[in-house]
């Protein structure tokens, strides 16, 4: 899919830099942010794709909005597909949401005319997009109707993390997922947005996603919004750092809040003021009771499981492990009124704390004791809890699931990057059979094979469980007459 900028081609975006060179040309210029889980996303892509052909001078360029969230926030991409137009270098438009007919009529504005001396024809009426974008409008039409950005699109997710994510928004009558903590902000959006709700002077709970991959890959599938960070009121979404911002400076921030009943700083008004049977605040006990269930093996931990802050969390995470079991963990270290409620809550001074759907089992001795006697295997059997595949396990299992085995972006039908369509072209040349799995669709998958082979790049080539190389080597095996030898020695 990817090419060299104009000619009829789509060129993938890889930096900032890239995409102001490009911009210093002063050629019409679209660019188009997508995601390769978002289905809208890639039926526009074909569309765009088109219309590239059909204006061979403009520049086609294409970003992932995750992978590029430099550039993204630089031109407030809140969901996917999203399209900004360039006319000498300078923004002349945008457009949000799945809308073939929109996107053509567009790029015929900025693009200009077709052929030379000849003025552009409306793309509404299929004159500037030719008869194949107009037959892909009318089938997305009939797939999506009309789907913009508004509607949530939560592919690959299981119901498990589902489940999860929205105990983790309904939490608190408040919640933002950020980057770091109220605190400590990692980034200047997540600042902006804490300090306009305590200007507004209400309870907020926060989420640091910066200590979860699986809740921030999630949550931007989950509510179709790639950015963070992003603020929920009584469990909707109302937006990233300009919507809450803009709200916030024309009062509707505060009105929304107030007909939701949110409870305001120091006032007791809302729903904050009762207390449940532990003592706690109907919020902090509700919001406990949400992080016990939010997953059904969950640790209350010093840290986080990559990085203990303390020896007995460390060996509460060395069991779980050697049980082979998923098991969520939230750092109490982060969040004080977690740590001291939780306390009271399951009437339990110190920590970890683990806890198996939704039943507190005690602290390290507890779980070291209760793995040494066979209990702790018994009771995640009876509660049916299942033991997973080790990562490193599963990774031999793929690298082997096929003699020749390539790790790509897309599918060998539908590659997602130039370099990963240029290693399966090399193999098809060669007339090698081959199997092939697609990083994109498994974020710890695409990690861990990183790890695994000390191989940072992808695609990845392997022959009976050996790593071969990426594309240049590939390539270069390919150019040499070597590869098809070097597959079936």
């Amino acid at each position: 899919m990817g090419g060299g900028g104009a000619g009829g081609s789509v060129k993938d975006v890889k930096s900032k830099a890239e995409l102001d060179g490009l911009r210093q040309g002063g050629a019409p210029l679209i660019l188009h942010f997508w995601a390769s889980w978002c289905e809208a996303s890639k039926h526009m892509d074909q569309v765009f794709s088109h219309l590239s052909t059909d204006f061979p001078n403009s520049h086609f360029l294409r970003v992932e909005a995750e992978e590029q969230p430099e550039i993204s926030e630089e031109f407030s991409v809140s969901a996917v597909p999203f399209f900004v137009f360039f006319k000498d270098g300078k923004v002349v438009d945008k457009l949000e949401g799945a809308d073939p007919s929109s996107l053509a009529n567009k790029v015929a504005k900025v693009a200009g005319s077709i052929n030379p001396g000849e003025a552009a024809a409306p793309a509404s009426l299929g004159m500037a997009a030719g008869p194949t974008v107009l037959e892909m409008v009318q089938d997305l039409a009939k797939v999506n109707g009309s789907s913009q950005i508004g509607n949530q699109v939560q592919t690959g997710l299981d119901d498990k993390l589902k489940k999860r994510l929205q105990q983790l928004i309904d939490s608190h009558p408040v919640m933002l997922f950020m980057k770091g903590t109220p605190e400590e902000p990692k980034c200047g959006f997540s600042r902006k947005v804490v300090d306009v709700l305590k200007d507004e002077k209400v309870k907020f709970g926060t989420f640091d996603i910066l200590l979860d991959n699986e809740v921030r890959e999630g949550l931007k599938k989950f509510s179709n919004w790639p950015t963070f960070p992003q603020v929920y009121c009584k469990g909707e979404l109302l937006g990233g750092c300009d919507i809450v911002i803009s709200m916030h400076e024309s009062g509707e921030l505060k009105e929304v809040f107030s007909d939701h009943g949110v409870d305001v700083v120091g006032t007791g008004a809302g729903t904050g003021g009762t207390s449940g049977p532990t003592g706690l605040s109907a919020n902090l006990n509700s919001r406990l009771q949400s992080l016990i269930n939010s997953s059904p093996v969950m640790l209350f931990m010093k840290g986080k499981p990559d990085d203990p802050k303390c020896g007995f969390s460390h060996k509460v995470v060395e069991i779980l492990k050697q049980e082979k079991v998923d098991f969520g963990s939230f750092d109490i270290l982060t969040d004080d009124e977690v740590r001291q409620g939780l306390k009271v809550y399951s009437n339990w001074s110190s920590y970890p704390q683990l806890y198996i759907k939704g039943e507190l089992i005690g602290g390290s001795d507890i779980a070291l004791e209760m793995q040494k006697s066979g209990e702790l295997q018994k009771i995640l059997t009876e509660k049916g809890i299942t033991k997973k595949e080790r990562l490193e396990d599963q990774l031999r299992s793929l690298i082997s699931s096929s003699p020749v085995m390539l790790f790509m972006k897309g599918t060998p039908d539908a590659p997602r990057c130039g370099f990963s369509s240029k290693v399966v072209n090399a193999l098809k040349e060669e007339g090698v059979s081959f199997g092939s799995f697609d990083i994109l669709t498994d974020d710890e998958v695409r990690q861990g094979l990183k790890v695994f082979s000390n191989w940072p790049t992808f695609p990845q080539l392997y022959y009976k469980g050996e790593l071969i190389g990426g594309c240049d080597i590939v390539l270069e095996l390919h150019n040499n007459g070597e590869l098809k030898a070097t597959l079936s020695e």
